[in-house]
């Protein structure tokens, strides 16, 4: 058996490997690009993810793994909390706060998040005042989350994410509702797992208000049109080929489906040292805007005998610069001590 799933990785690895332009799965989906709302949903908050160019689904879980795989959220052994900053540029700010409970017999864990995005001051402006009216407006996105994961055997987990979705755009705003559904399944040939997500699932919504402003050569009747939130198909596996007693390397990868884009793939790596520093870096096949490495680094410490965690990752992109991503997470230790 351990032969077959060692076999079964190695074939999955060396397909990825070889897709380049040519992919296994044919180019279709590009032209589905920008016909999703509350696109803010897809942003990686998780500067471990996103170090490792989003090839996170079946990675181990941390305290950001209610956004990453609600079901890996079984692998926390105690209470945690963890907060992450995502910058886009231009002023635009995303957010993210996790706290997770896992039980007693840490066979289930339940928990909250908040992921917010805030666009800073932007100016209005009108065809006879391109330059701005002096007005100023706001563009505000969150989603707030309640989260639970079981483990259904020793190798099996599944765990589910309910989240409601609030969009403000100056005196426009728009309330949907979403769920993100996961599965992780674990094996005992080198720390193998395979991890299957659906996440975003939800319906269509539309912006409500008193119209679109629409005062010069316009109908006055306009209203905005439905779309439907970014749902994602993920598809992934991750494995530690190599480990030694105090370093170790994982090696993940990942397929995504996206409903408003074309299928893209993400290769991770992360080196481990002492289980005190963490050297990642990942790979992104048919992003369009990305075809540069992401980068990053994990530190733990200990406060008081409980794990404080500090993660960055940098993305490079080709229009935006490069995307900086950094988090804490503090998980209590029960021991008191490691």
């Amino acid at each position: 058996m351990k032969y077959l799933i060692y076999i079964f990785f190695i074939v999955f690895f060396s397909s990825i490997s070889f897709v380049g332009k040519a992919q296994l799965i044919p180019n279709f989906g590009a032209q589905r690009s920008g016909i999703s709302t509350l696109t803010f949903l897809k942003n990686d908050v998780n500067p471990r993810s996103a170090a490792m160019s989003g090839a996170s689904v079946a990675i181990s879980g941390d305290g950001f793994s209610a956004f990453t795989n609600p079901a890996a959220t079984t692998d926390l052994e105690g209470f945690n909390a963890s907060i992450s900053s995502f910058n886009q540029g231009a002023g635009i700010q995303q957010s993210y706060l996790s706290t997770l409970f896992p039980s007693k017999g840490g066979f289930s864990t339940f928990g909250f998040s908040l992921n917010m995005l805030n666009s800073g001051a932007m100016d209005v402006r009108t065809e006879f005042q391109p330059e701005g009216t002096g007005e100023k407006f706001y563009v505000t996105n969150f989603a707030l989350s309640g989260t639970y994961a079981q483990k259904l055997s020793e190798m099996f987990s599944a765990g589910i994410s309910l989240k409601y979705i609030h969009e403000q755009i100056d005196d426009y705003n728009n309330g949907t509702v979403a769920a993100d559904v996961s599965f992780l399944y674990y094996t005992d040939f080198k720390d193998l797992k395979f991890a299957v997500m659906v996440q975003n699932f939800g319906g269509n919504s539309a912006l409500n208000g008193d119209g679109i402003k629409a005062d010069f050569n316009r109908n006055p009747n306009v209203s905005p049109e439905e779309y439907s939130v970014p749902t994602v198909f993920s598809l992934g596996a991750s494995m530690i080929p190599w480990k030694k007693e105090n370093q170790s390397l994982l090696v993940s990868l990942q397929l995504n489906h996206p409903s408003d884009n074309a299928e893209n793939y993400r290769l991770g790596l992360e080196y481990e040292y002492l289980k005190l520093l963490f050297l990642r870096a990942g790979y992104k096949v048919n992003v369009d805007g990305q075809p540069f490495p992401t980068f990053g680094f994990g530190l733990r410490h200990r406060v008081g005998g409980h794990p404080l965690q500090l993660n960055y990752a940098a993305n490079p992109t080709e229009y935006f610069g490069t995307i900086h991503t950094v988090g804490l997470s503090f998980t209590l230790n029960k021991m008191g001590r490691e």
